[in-house]
């Protein structure tokens, strides 16, 4: 069992964060679709907010990173911006799952 020492540990943990991402966002993709393929104000509402989360939500991933607040290994910095767009990613899955 790696420890937490143990660098094959945190890259073994990162691929599953990554993994839980890719899960989580292909749910908000589909809830995305269904709002989209129903038309109307919503529809043209949810097309703004795709493009304007994904800009901020990169721009303020690399303000941390110009910081220095990601930390200094990499599957540290991988697992924290990771966990920045699972946050944002649960967050629409949530909105977009109520009725």
């Amino acid at each position: 069992m790696p420890t937490r020492a143990d660098p094959l540990g945190a890259w073994f943990s990162l691929g599953l964060d990554m993994w839980m991402l890719g899960a989580e966002a292909s749910s908000v993709i589909a809830l995305r679709t269904m709002k989209l393929a129903a038309g109307g104000a919503a529809a043209s509402e949810e097309a703004g907010l795709m493009i304007g989360e994904k800009v901020t939500a990169a721009m303020a991933l690399a303000q941390q990173a110009t910081l220095g607040q990601l930390g200094t290994s990499m599957p540290g910095i991988g697992s924290k911006a990771v966990a920045h767009y699972r946050r944002r990613v649960r967050a629409n899955r949530k909105r977009l799952s109520r009725p």
